[in-house]
């Protein structure tokens, strides 16, 4: 069974009779009529039933059907495929993250893409990492980058990193952490800011509390936005627990400052794409680049601290 003779097949199919088909192939009916009888004869069965105007398939011929035309595809997709090798990709993708991931990583990644891949529209798009799984699934976009996002038939998911999670203050230190690593466990005594339940970075805070013996946070204030969570951080009203690579222009700048926790509270930085979309040359270019972008950043310390 060649693929020429599917294709013979399936023009048949279309036009409903030998001498239509031979014209849209552009052969002679005895080469085309040659080749069926080859193909029918390789399969042992007839394929088409004569009718007063031309030929209508038979049950085998109904079954080759489905799966010839899922081989004359699968044949033109595997050429686009090799001929656009190596090209650069166009079209549109787009990207979800939670704000914690956004403050860090949108900037340089951005910048990044744009320049590598000048034919691309990118889309970013800022949202809890609940609200971003649900795009993820609902096709609004290509490409997510989620905390602790588990595997499933839906969700293709690849580790980026372990994400640390520090206790930042003021610079004034007005409640005395000092300059030590900090016990986990005096975040319960400490005047923290923290998102409401059921935000991801709260329900791991207390969590981490409650296996050290029951305790709970001191939370002050309850805030959902990191921007104001911050500014109210560097302005002395009280501290509170983010991803290092979140304030690490404000660390550098000397407006906040940062303790290690002891013992640590991780959570994992996955990036997530849908099964249920085929990926394209611009979505798997985006994904690698927010590899590659949170390796380089993770190295430089841009990511977690270094010592």
């Amino acid at each position: 069974m060649e693929l020429r003779q599917l294709e013979y097949f399936l023009a048949i199919t279309d036009c409903g009779a030998f001498s239509r088909a031979a014209a849209k192939v552009s052969v002679a009916q005895p080469v085309l009529s040659r080749q069926i009888k080859a193909l029918e004869d390789a399969l042992g069965t007839k394929l088409y039933h004569r009718t007063g105007r031309g030929v209508a398939l038979t049950e085998a011929g109904k079954l080759l059907e489905k799966y010839a035309r899922a081989m004359i595809q699968a044949r033109t997709a595997a050429e686009y495929e090799i001929a656009t090798l190596g090209l650069s990709p166009s079209g549109h993708v787009s990207l979800g993250m939670p704000p914690s991931v956004m403050a860090a990583l949108a900037g340089p990644l951005v910048q990044r893409f744009s320049q590598k891949f000048p034919n691309v529209l990118l889309g970013v798009m800022e949202g809890f990492s609940a609200h971003v799984l649900d795009w993820l699934i609902s096709g609004r976009i290509d490409v997510a980058v989620l905390y602790d996002t588990p595997h499933s038939r839906t969700v293709s998911t690849d580790e980026l990193l372990t994400d640390e999670l520090f206790l930042l203050g003021p610079m004034n230190d007005p409640f005395g952490v000092g300059d030590d690593v900090v016990p986990t466990a005096a975040l319960k005594d400490i005047p923290l800011i923290l998102p409401s339940r059921p935000h991801g970075l709260r329900l791991l805070v207390d969590a981490v509390l409650a296996r050290l013996g029951g305790l709970v946070a001191n939370v002050r204030i309850e805030i959902d936005a990191m921007p104001s969570t911050l500014r109210l951080v560097e302005s002395g009203v009280a501290y509170t627990v983010l991803s290092y690579a979140c304030v690490h222009d404000l660390v550098t700048a000397g407006r906040i400052r940062y303790w290690r926790l002891e013992p640590t509270m991780n959570r994992k930085l996955i990036l997530a794409s849908s099964t249920l979309r085929p990926s394209t040359e611009a979505s798997r270019a985006l994904a690698q680049t927010v590899r590659s972008q949170a390796r380089a950043m993770l190295r430089s310390g841009q990511w977690s601290p270094r010592g």
